[in-house]
This record gives C-alpha cells, sequence and structure tokens, in this order.
C-alpha cells in the first residue's frame, strides 16, 4: 500500500522532486568543488585504510582490503569516478532525467563513504535516496523522465519489434 502510494501518487511526486533537487543541488557543488578545487583521494583511502585496526573498526576488513589492494594503487582512477560520478549524479536529479539510475549511484557513492568509516550527511542522503528509489518512475514525474522514459519504451519496443524473426516453413 504503501509502495503503491509513493509510486503513483502525485502529491508524492511533487515531495519527491523537492528532495531530488535537495540530493541533486548537494552532489553537483560537491562535484564541482572537487573538479575544480584539485581533488586527490589518497589522503582519504589511507586514513580509511587505517581506521581497520583496534578492538573497535570502523571500516571492515575487507572494505579495507579492497581500498588497499584496489583503491589505492588506482586513485587517479577513483578520485576521476568520484569527481563525476558526483557531477553526473546531481544533474541527473536535478533534471529529473535517469532519476533511478542517478539516484542508485548515488547512494552507491554514500554508502562507500560510509564504509571508509565517514559518516557526514551520507546517512541522512541514503535515507532521503531510498524514497527516490523505491518510488521509481514517480520521482522523475516532474522531470525530464516524463519524456524521456515513455520515449526509450518505446524505442525499446520498436527494436524488439525488428529482432523477430519469421516463422519456419
Amino acid at each position: 500500500m504503501v509502495n503503491v502510494f509513493l509510486r503513483n501518487n502525485k502529491a508524492v511526486a511533487s515531495f519527491l522532486t523537492i528532495i531530488r533537487l535537495y540530493l541533486g543541488y548537494f552532489w553537483l557543488t560537491s562535484g564541482i568543488g572537487k573538479i575544480t578545487g584539485g581533488f586527490e583521494v589518497t589522503g582519504f583511502l589511507q586514513g580509511a585504510i587505517s581506521k581497520a585496526t583496534g578492538d573497535h573498526p570502523a571500516v571492515q576488513t575487507w572494505w579495507a582490503t579492497f581500498l588497499e589492494q584496489v583503491a589505492l594503487p588506482h586513485h587517479e582512477l577513483f578520485a576521476t569516478l568520484v569527481m563525476w560520478g558526483e557531477v553526473l549524479v546531481g544533474i541527473g536529479l536535478i533534471l529529473g532525467l535517469f532519476t533511478n539510475l542517478a539516484a542508485l549511484g548515488g547512494i552507491m557513492m554514500n554508502f562507500s563513504f560510509l564504509l571508509s568509516g565517514t559518516t557526514s550527511t551520507n546517512p541522512q542522503m541514503v535515507i532521503l535516496t531510498i524514497f527516490l528509489i523505491v518510488a521509481g518512475a514517480n520521482a522523475g514525474r516532474y522531470g525530464v523522465d516524463r519524456w524521456m522514459m515513455p520515449y526509450m519504451r518505446k524505442q525499446w519496443q520498436n527494436r524488439k519489434g525488428h529482432k523477430k524473426l519469421a516463422p519456419a516453413v
């Protein structure tokens, strides 16, 4: 019942638009700040790895191992992914373009930051983003998705129709 309400109600779509714009602004300004201010992840990664020790580690061992063996050696790639990921998530949420994909990208980054031992605004962003994801298309009702999703659905159906083969005789 709650799911149907979130997915279909126009008043909820208005509220979701406010959430979308708030989160989108946060992501976009964070990403632009990183791009224009010079962003380096090495210190952050090393700090997260160091939080994986002690009696009550803030970072789990498996995540610290990933950071140490994958992210740290490729820190330039990860810095680029974070900067541009934040910008693209922000643009997607603000415009309401591929809203669910943008929300999934955002929540994935939030969880990555949380797993790395950084709380900040990530928990509140996760909670708000869950509403966008559960609401599905209603989260983008008052955005570009209103026109993009029907267009893409039509293109997908046309494409599927061209792939059908005539029955063998």
